[in-house]
């Protein structure tokens, strides 16, 4: 898709790409949008952090993200709810700025029938450790985790609110925006 034959031409043609894409993200590990880095902030500094991007509704235009209720990001949400997810393919030459909105979830049945997929496989171990994210430890070896509850299991919803979607080519970078106002082609 980098060649200059190939290049989308219409914001449209853009627009439905990077949809079909995020929707590939969540489906193939192998995707490089499948891991992305959110940065919010605590309302003074900055913070950003790898993401897995677990499900995605284009109806909606919102993503899942799993995380640990106890985690730093989960504070910083709470009291300054907007972020912004950054992703780049090598293979497209494409880098996408989400705008989004986020909404942690602790409890109903979107939780509990993501940990009931979850809880069985490896992932889970990030979720029920007894020590929060960021923890000091006196030794590399985490503690066993604890099996009988769901423990610290969230789901993070981001809501798009906006896209800036950026291509790298030899031919010329192009640059588009697509939110509320439409979409509209910037300077790169």
């Amino acid at each position: 898709m980098n060649a200059t034959a190939d290049r989308l031409e219409t914001l449209e043609a853009i627009e439905a790409a990077v949809l079909r894409e995020l929707g590939a993200a969540v489906h193939h590990k192998s995707h490089p949008w499948r891991v992305g880095v959110l940065a919010t902030t605590d309302g003074d500094i900055g913070d950003a952090r790898s993401v897995v991007l677990r499900e995605w509704d284009e109806t909606q235009r919102t993503l899942l993200i799993y995380t640990d209720a106890r985690s730093p990001k989960v504070k910083q949400l709470s009291a300054h709810p907007l972020g912004t997810l950054v992703l780049w393919s090598e293979r497209l030459g494409w880098q996408l700025r989400l705008r989004v909105k986020l909404e942690l979830q602790t409890a109903g049945l979107a939780v509990s029938s993501r940990w009931a997929r979850l809880k069985m496989t490896p992932a889970a171990h990030d979720y029920l450790s007894p020590l929060p994210p960021g923890t000091a430890m006196e030794h590399r070896h985490r503690p066993p985790p604890v099996r009988e509850s769901r423990s610290h299991f969230a789901v993070m919803v981001a809501r798009v609110q906006a896209v800036d979607w950026l291509e790298l080519h030899a031919d010329g970078h192009r640059r588009a925006r697509f939110d509320s106002r439409g979409a509209r082609w910037v300077a790169p």
